[in-house]
């Protein structure tokens, strides 16, 4: 018998063949499996801590700058991207009608004033003859008639002061008001920010309540964190949060705080709201946006514009606010 025939065939698998095969894939799955129970691990000492989502945007309450009178422009004396402070004027109204009003009002006052002194001498007079009447009456040199007509006159005379001072508190509410829409013809910041959105132009015609500009609050910037409904069981107001900005990059981490949850989810406020009743409904999972205030400070430092995007992780472990 020849060697080759002595020497049994070496089956797949078996043997000195099959031995490193099956170290290898006992090598794999130890490796699976230490990396399954690693992650196990930290999900469970770190990553359940935490919930995350990058489906988050800065937003601002945006004050909208309309004038409360009309007019003429005259100036206007900002630009889009301008940073303003409170109080600081963006536009001035020409005032020459407003003027004009105030000086009327104030000369309605003066002549109120002048009818009230002159019906309180009215007044004076016919107390006076009503009194001396009144003596004559028993001498029989009044008539009766007379007497009453005295004291007519005396009450009239009464009423007259009361309606001079009336028409003197309406003609000074006429002079506050001018004196306000004059003072209005000059258009001022309500908060301070960056001008956005100015359609105002010099000599435009515009009536009260037209839309001018918008400044936004730049500095009182917050972010709207669209979580899933799974994620929020645990997050609650008063949680801190870790925010990064695609602008600054990873090396720029803001800080904040859980505000609030929004009233529903963006679907529910969609201009044509899902409809859930019905036969192809398929189950789709929704978004709540959750308020979360930044670090004024920091803002301040790395400046941030509405609608940029975000990176959000809250510190579940914190209960927050007791509700």
């Amino acid at each position: 018998m020849s060697q080759a025939e002595a020497t049994p065939a070496t089956q797949p698998g078996t043997g000195t063949n099959g031995s490193p095969r099956k170290k290898l894939f006992l090598m794999l799955l130890a490796v699976v499996v230490i990396g399954a129970i690693a992650y196990g691990v930290y999900w469970f000492m770190h990553a359940s801590k935490f919930v995350s989502t990058d489906n988050a945007y800065t937003a601002v309450e945006v004050a909208q700058v309309t004038p409360s009178t009309g007019g003429t422009v005259k100036e206007v004396r900002v630009v889009d991207t301008q940073s303003v402070k409170e109080g600081e004027v963006l536009v001035v109204i020409d005032d020459t009608d407003a003027r004009l009003s105030l000086s009327q009002a104030q000369a309605d006052v003066e002549r109120a004033t002048a009818q009230l002194a002159a019906a309180e001498s009215d007044y004076e007079r016919a107390g006076i003859d009503l009194k001396r009447r009144q003596a004559l009456v028993s001498s029989g040199s009044v008539s009766g008639e007379e007497l009453t007509r005295a004291q007519n006159t005396y009450t009239s005379g009464k009423a007259n002061i009361a309606a001079a001072k009336a028409a003197i508190e309406l003609a000074k509410a006429r002079a506050d008001q001018a004196r306000v829409d004059l003072g209005r013809t000059v258009v001022r910041a309500p908060v301070a920010g960056v001008v956005a959105k100015r359609s105002v132009q010099v000599g435009q015609r515009i009536a009260a309540g037209t839309p001018l500009l918008a400044i936004v609050p730049v500095q009182d910037m917050h972010v709207d964190a669209n979580f899933k409904e799974g994620q929020l069981e645990k997050v609650r107001p008063g949680q801190k949060a870790e925010l990064i900005a695609d602008i600054h990059g990873k090396d720029v981490v803001y800080h904040g705080v859980v505000e609030g949850f929004s009233g529903g989810t963006g679907s529910a406020f969609a201009l044509i709201p899902a409809q859930n009743a019905t036969g192809n409904w398929i189950k789709v999972v929704q978004r709540l946006p959750v308020r979360i205030k930044l670090d004024p400070e920091e803002i301040k430092a790395h400046p941030l514009q509405v609608g940029l995007s975000m990176a959000v992780t809250i510190d579940v472990r914190d209960q927050g606010q007791q509700q």
